[in-house]
């Protein structure tokens, strides 16, 4: 039997960065940026909360960039302050190194199995588990989950040969993969 799980983010990550004012270390972003023209030169910034004391954050998008160098499109969704570029711009690797900030994924994201599960003793099933956006999981979590077990219970089944797979399911993923569940 196949099954095919999604992960899907519910809301954008929480930023991981020190907070000048008061030094907590995350920050919520709201998916709104703030654009700056000065002559043919143009700044944007991703803005985020600080989760302890609200204060703002700005996050460098664009720096110095000659306005007729910048898409008409992306210039119009920062205006919108559309949530979905935030989340682009969030998963881009070199804005957040740009911007020395990680995201934290713990409570954005859930798992999508396609209803309840009962399946027949001794059935093998193969699932494939599909990500909407480069999320960082631990397969063991989502086979836990997925199937309504405790991890430890997941962690047992893996090392007895039940739970095959071609990835390491010790370590994070963040991309498709598929396993098989002997039950």
């Amino acid at each position: 039997m196949l099954k095919t799980w999604v992960v899907v983010p519910t809301c954008l990550p929480l930023v991981l960065r020190r907070c000048h004012t008061c030094a907590s270390g995350t920050f919520r972003p709201n998916g709104k940026f703030r654009v700056n023209a000065n002559h043919k030169l143009i700044d944007a910034w991703l803005l985020a909360l600080c989760t302890s004391c609200g204060d703002t954050a700005k996050f460098t998008v664009l720096e110095r960039a000659k306005v007729r160098s910048v898409r008409h499109e992306l210039l119009d969704r920062m205006h919108d302050n559309d949530s979905a570029l935030a989340a682009e711009l969030l998963r881009d690797p070199v804005l957040r190194r740009r911007n020395r900030v990680a995201l934290d994924w713990a409570d954005a994201w859930r798992l999508d199995t396609g209803g309840p599960d009962h399946h027949p003793e001794g059935e093998v099933i193969d699932v494939s588990v599909r990500f909407a956006a480069p999320i960082p999981v631990r397969p063991v979590r989502l086979i836990a989950e997925g199937c309504g077990l405790s991890r430890a219970e997941a962690e047992r089944l893996i090392a007895a040969g039940k739970v095959v797979s071609a990835v390491r399911l010790g370590g994070r993923v963040r991309g498709d993969f598929t396993f098989m569940f002997k039950r």
